[in-house]
């Protein structure tokens, strides 16, 4: 196993990360909006549901570069 066969499945598990962390956003959200919050309570936590989502986009961006590099170096 070389360093681009490393780099492809090291980053698919990290791109798997991140869009399980997009699927938990989704059920955070749903139950969120399902709480019937006052308005300024639902916004502050769809806010911070927010982060969470560009943090698992982020990630799974990550491992979708990786996997990039490893199909070029292998």
């Amino acid at each position: 196993m070389n360093t681009g066969d490393l780099l492809i499945w090291g980053g698919a598990a990290v791109t798997l990360a991140g869009v399980i962390g997009l699927f938990a956003c989704v059920a955070y959200a749903l139950k969120v909006r399902r709480a019937g919050l006052e308005d300024e309570a639902m916004r502050k936590a769809l806010q911070r549901g927010v982060v969470w989502n560009m943090a698992a986009l982020f990630v799974s961006v990550l491992g979708l570069m990786a996997v990039i590099v490893g199909i070029t170096l292998g």
